[in-house]
């Protein structure tokens, strides 16, 4: 079997709409899920990831001819930012992640970039441990509550109240 990670193709384009699909499916019951994919648009089909690859950066990871994963990044002014990466379960533990940032980041000093991003969902250590080997460490948390909720403020996350919390005095 041959590993290997390389510039995306427009040839890849199916097989990258087909990836997007499961990592979305993926990031879905994960707590900020649905959120964060509300915020994030997929790419959509073949050809919309085509026209990406011409504009941003993309790269996949393979064995032999299939597609495993892909990370895509995209240059703001001296941001290089990681707009999406994912791997195949299937494929994980083999290094690929860290192979497809490693050419971001790589890309990001070739091209004059000062910085790299890259977003994490609260609870994917996974994710957070392949950004953190490389070296990419929180700067922000971004916490949020629904105003429209019917939760009570102080509502413990297991739905059983706090004692003093929520009673009349």
């Amino acid at each position: 079997m041959s590993f290997a990670v390389r510039t995306a193709a427009p040839t890849d384009a199916d097989e990258l709409a087909a990836l997007e699909a499961q990592a979305r499916t993926a990031l879905a019951p994960n707590r900020g899920g649905v959120a964060w994919l509300h915020d994030h648009p997929a790419i959509g089909g073949g050809p919309q990831w085509a026209a990406l690859i011409e504009r941003d950066k993309v790269w996949v990871a393979t064995v032999d001819a299939l597609v495993v994963g892909y990370l895509q990044l995209s240059l703001d002014e001296s941001i290089a930012r990681v707009r999406q990466v994912f791997v195949r379960p299937e494929a994980r533990g083999l290094g690929f992640g860290d192979d497809l940032l490693d050419e971001a980041m790589e890309h990001a000093r070739r091209s004059g970039c000062a910085a790299i991003e890259a977003e994490a969902l609260p609870g994917d250590r996974d994710i957070k441990n392949l950004y953190e080997r490389a070296g990419i460490t929180a700067r922000l948390l971004v916490l949020r509550r629904n105003l429209d909720s019917a939760e009570a403020p102080g509502t413990p996350i297991t739905g059983t109240p706090r004692p003093g919390v929520g009673q009349a005095d």
